[in-house]
């Protein structure tokens, strides 16, 4: 249908034809056909992306750790975590540091009363009760003997926190044990020197328990155990 209000001297607009023809588009391509320049084949993911499968750059696959991590279950770079020392072995030489310490101070009492005695009988001979000569003659070598224990006390302690060895076991075996034999032997002896006095009785009781308790606890944990089974199972 023309317009009425054209120009006549105009040429006439062509009438509507229908749509444009449209380009076949560049992708897909046909089955089996080269895709355009630039598009990648079918399955072949784009630039930079990685494969269903197959992880990005500096990625590891699934399961596999980050590099420097090892795998779970296997143990990390180095030596292996040497076993923690039981509870009872650090216990027992605790204890014998404990004992060396309060038997160092009883030797320094020891060896004051026996020079006491020896001041009270240089003064009266005659005088002195039989009681200062057995406690002058008794002091100075159970002081001695005491020291000795006390170092033997704290070699044990320190080789049974740095060595694994029977050796240190034996050594703080041994060191606990002569305090035993120790403190028995003061106590038959205070009993034989003072034990006339009856007011003296429950003191001697008291002072045995006392310097054998820690030894006799120290014994219970290094002798049985996971305390004997650190220092004698095979190592591997």
């Amino acid at each position: 249908m023309s317009d009425p209000w054209a120009d006549p001297s105009a040429p006439a607009e062509p009438g509507y034809t229908g749509p444009p023809p449209t380009a076949r588009p560049p992708w897909p391509a046909p089955y089996g056909g080269p895709a355009p320049y630039g598009v990648p084949p079918y399955g072949v993911p784009p630039y930079g992306v990685p494969a269903y499968g197959v992880p990005a750059y500096g990625v590891p696959p699934y399961g596999v750790p980050p590099y420097g991590m090892p795998p779970y279950g296997s143990v990390p770079f180095g030596p292996p975590r040497p076993p923690d020392r039981p509870g009872q072995v650090v216990g027992a030489a605790v204890l014998a540091f404990v004992q060396g310490a309060l038997v160092l101070i009883a030797s320094f009492y020891v060896w004051f009363f026996a020079s006491v005695a020896a001041v009270a009988i240089d003064e009266n001979p005659t005088g002195a009760p039989t009681q200062a000569y057995q406690l002058q003659d008794l002091g100075t070598t159970l002081t001695i003997v005491q020291v000795l224990s006390v170092v033997l006390l704290v070699v044990g302690g320190i080789l049974a926190l740095t060595r694994r060895v029977r050796t240190s076991w034996l050594v703080l075996v041994a060191a606990h044990a002569v305090q035993l034999l120790l403190t028995g032997y003061w106590a038959v002896r205070l009993q034989e020197i003072l034990g006339r006095v009856e007011e003296l009785g429950g003191v001697l009781a008291v002072f045995a328990l006392f310097f054998a308790a820690f030894p006799l606890v120290a014994l219970g944990l290094v002798l049985l155990g996971p305390g004997r089974r650190w220092f004698t199972a095979p190592q591997g």
